[in-house]
């Protein structure tokens, strides 16, 4: 399948396209960014959820493809990186210098299909630091192709690289595949038809080919490099510890906390309360509604969806620059900081075993907790996610069960004065509905969770620029494409407002809050106003006159509740609008059933 989106059109305008191709952690990023610079555009591959990046280089295109471990097509990341890959003039395969023993086998997959390619060894500089001798020479003997030797956050051997990607060579057909293909024929497709064929006699040649290239894997590796003779450094032991349940999870729980109290309280607090207060609510919304109201009233339709109540200006802009904007940077400056650390998949290993009782895998740990600080990001990050099934679980999840941290603020300051049984009550309750329901949707929906394989590097210090740059970059793609969501959603909720419709729904909803909830009437408000923002709907409450068991209640049930209009837009271009719509019955149906039976279980306990 083609590379056919809106990139397409730029990259038939240049001479040759350049495809980076090599594992998880292996710095391919780094090295797509030193040769692309800053300009980038991020797209999805046709027919999957899978980020293809394109950046230009001189007269070449260069493509980045997902990390992966092979090019099979056993999920999407390696399906998109087949297609890709086959239609490349030139494959740049980045493997990691401390780990080239499970790099190559990707590396011989790519030689064999006989395109132009280079290989660049990266982290030379970890390398050297752990003593490992990587005889560059030989193994470019050995490979057939041009190997070079880099540091890519150091920009050494940058130089070089460029240099070997004007004169990229194919490797010469190895002798097991000559019996095999027709020479006169494309060689790339034939070798990946060979590897993905179906049937019993299709898995048992792709079994020896396998056993085959690991052979000649561990023939080049034995040969070309070698491993000191030393006593565990203190960042494998850190390591084993991080992955033993006694002692990951304690050292899982500090990190939280610290993650915590850098996003829920300085970020969610001080600097979104800095951000609101005074940075919009004092400097600048007021004389751009004043300028503004000059020429258009509030009153006619266009005033309203300008700067009414739930306007472009007065929603959207705030809601973007005030709350989303450092909520973005503060989750993806902690989320690059755990990452290049090393410790992010160590992590997803630790939860893996909890997780996929509820048909996930480790690697959800990562939206799950992106989502205490902004739900609708998250929704996104489960791209991450291999299946369209685990994709599916992870998002309901997320809109259901996870309160982001503006909302979560706001539950924190009304749940703090009732004490220390109804705090207990609320957080047993939600944790019993994530559980509960994740189990439920793995036994209902077909297939099974997928295996977690994770290549867990090395341990080290982040580095300030590396963290940076992902924090930057990410955040601006995340903005770009969330800001029109949230303005299609202002709209929607101004129209609503101006022609009444958004009262009628609060009346609508007012005999379910009544009788079933045991709340008063007007907390039908709070909760329509929960699908504008998560954190509205909470705020509502503080003006109502509400027992400590009403409070609850409410608390309970609006956590629970459909999630903000943004986050719903996101959930419709992400899943489609027939589980767009399952996910949204689904919270509302389980948000108001589980508020109705805390009202009786407290009602009874008090």
């Amino acid at each position: 399948m083609p590379l056919h989106n809106p990139v397409q059109l730029s990259l038939a305008e240049h001479k040759r396209k350049v495809v980076l191709v090599g594992n998880p952690n292996t710095g391919k990023s780094v090295v797509f960014q030193a040769l692309t610079g800053r300009y980038v555009d991020v797209s999805n591959f046709p027919g999957t959820t899978v980020d293809v990046s394109v950046g230009y280089h001189n007269e070449d295109a260069i493509i980045d493809t997902p990390g992966v471990y092979g090019i099979s097509t056993f999920n999407d990341e390696e399906r998109v990186t087949h297609n890709v890959v086959l239609t490349a003039d030139v494959v740049l395969n980045v493997v990691n210098a401390t780990q080239l023993k499970r790099d190559l086998f990707l590396t011989l997959q790519l030689a064999d299909m006989g395109i132009p390619m280079v290989v660049a060894v990266n982290m030379i500089d970890e390398a050297e630091r752990e003593e490992i001798i990587i005889d560059i020479p030989k193994l470019q003997r050995r490979l057939g192709v041009p190997v070079v030797p880099i540091a890519a956050v150091e920009n050494r051997g940058m130089d070089e690289l460029f240099s070997a990607l004007e004169q990229p060579k194919a490797a010469p057909c190895d002798p097991e595949w000559l019996p095999r293909i027709d020479v006169r024929r494309q060689r790339a497709a034939q070798v990946l038809a060979l590897e993905n064929a179906e049937g019993p006699a299709a898995e048992e040649q792709r079994e020896e080919i396998y056993l085959q290239r690991r052979q000649r894997v561990n023939g080049v590796f034995n040969d070309c490099v070698h491993m000191p003779e030393y006593s565990p450094a203190p960042a494998k032991t850190l390591s084993r510890l991080m992955l033993k349940p006694l002692t990951g999870f304690p050292m899982l729980l500090a990190t939280l906390v610290m993650v915590y109290l850098f996003i829920g309280v300085f970020v969610a607090q001080v600097v979104v309360d800095f951000m609101e207060e005074v940075v919009l609510d004092e400097w600048m919304l007021p004389s751009i509604v004043d300028f503004l109201g000059r020429y258009l009233s509030d009153a006619t339709l266009l005033g309203a969806v300008v700067f009414g109540e739930y306007g472009l200006i007065t929603m959207t802009f705030s809601y973007i620059l005030g709350l989303l904007l450092p909520l973005v940077l503060g989750f993806y400056l902690m989320l690059a900081i755990l990452e290049d650390s090393g410790y992010l998949p160590r992590i997803a290993a630790l939860m893996d075993r909890l997780l996929i009782r509820m048909g996930l895998n480790g690697k959800a740990v990562i939206p799950m907790i992106l989502g205490f600080g902004c739900v609708t990001m998250a929704i996104i990050t489960t791209r991450v996610l291999e299946t369209k099934r685990e994709r599916t679980i992870a998002t309901f999840l997320l809109s259901l069960a996870i309160p982001c941290s503006a909302q979560l603020a706001v539950i924190v300051a009304l749940l703090a004065p009732l004490g220390i049984g109804y705090v207990v009550f609320y957080v047993v309750t939600i944790f019993l509905v994530y559980v509960l329901v994740g189990t439920a949707l793995h036994k209902i929906l077909p297939g099974q969770s997928s295996d977690l394989f994770l290549d867990l590097p090395t341990l080290r210090l982040p580095r300030p620029g590396n963290v940076l740059r992902k924090t930057w970059s990410k955040t601006w793609h995340f903005l770009k494409e969330a800001a029109p969501l949230f303005a299609v959603g202002s709209i929607i909720i101004t129209l609503m407002d101006f022609s009444g419709l958004l009262v009628s729904l609060q009346a609508t909803l007012a005999p379910l809050t009544e009788d079933w909830l045991l709340l008063p009437r007007e907390t039908a408000t709070a909760f329509i106003m929960g699908i504008v923002r998560r954190d509205f709907g909470a705020a509502g409450l503080y003006d109502m006159n509400l027992t400590a068991v009403q409070t609850v209640i409410s608390l309970t049930t609006i956590t629970l509740f459909v999630p903000c209009i943004a986050s719903v837009l996101v959930i419709w271009k992400e899943r489609g609008w027939k589980e767009w719509a399952g996910i949204v019955a689904g919270t509302f149906a389980t948000a108001f059933l589980i508020g109705g039976v805390a009202a009786r279980v407290l009602e009874w306990w008090v």
